[in-house]
């Protein structure tokens, strides 16, 4: 009785052993992910918890395993702004601070936007800012903080010109720019801004 159940024990581990070591078949690779077509998005950044983004877009492919999301034939992009009172609590009103125009668009896993190229419209100081990017380094909108560009065109009632390397907050502050870049306060600016609009002086 002992030998059968000891040849019984042998028997099951050989098997064991010979199922291990067969070649496993070819598993098809999981999809994940998700896409959705004519969506109107939404979005709240932990980093910059006072701004809330919208976007229009033809398509939205979301990748859990990259953590990103992708938006292309977007239209509609704009930035706003939570209001808060002189205590600091919110009033339930927003006001627009930023448009973002761009063929397509890329959120990554800290809310950052990415893309090859945008125009990024200021309201409050009536500034058109149109950003290129490479494929290395992309136009990068950083929640926050700001954008930034390897190359960048400024057209305001004040400040005008070319900027490389141009790192830039959302109050229309150059915080870093390649010395080569050519721009600065136009002394004979025939424009100002007032309200979000561009008026004759």
């Amino acid at each position: 009785m002992q030998k059968t159940g000891l040849y019984a024990l042998l028997g099951i581990v050989a098997f064991a052993l010979v199922f291990a070591f067969l070649p496993a078949g070819r598993r098809p690779e999981s999809v994940t992910g998700a896409t959705l077509e004519g969506v109107q998005l939404r979005l709240y950044p932990v980093r910059d918890p006072d701004a809330v983004w919208s976007f229009r877009a033809a398509h939205v492919t979301s990748d859990p395993a990259t953590n990103e999301t992708r938006l292309s034939q977007l239209s509609e992009g704009q930035r706003v702004i939570k209001q808060r009172d002189a205590r600091g609590v919110l009033t339930g009103r927003e006001v627009l601070d930023a448009r973002l125009s761009a063929p397509d668009l890329t959120i990554d896993g800290q809310d950052n936007l990415l893309t090859r190229q945008a125009r990024i419209t200021l309201v409050e100081q009536c500034a058109d800012i149109d950003l290129k990017g490479t494929p290395e380094q992309p136009v990068k909108i950083e929640q926050g903080a700001g954008f930034s560009a390897p190359l960048a065109k400024l057209d305001s009632p004040s400040l005008v010109g070319t900027v490389y390397a141009l790192r830039m907050s959302f109050q229309f502050n150059v915080e870093d720019a390649d010395p080569k870049s050519q721009f600065g306060w136009d002394p004979d600016a025939r424009e100002t801004c007032r309200g979000g609009r561009r008026v004759a002086l």
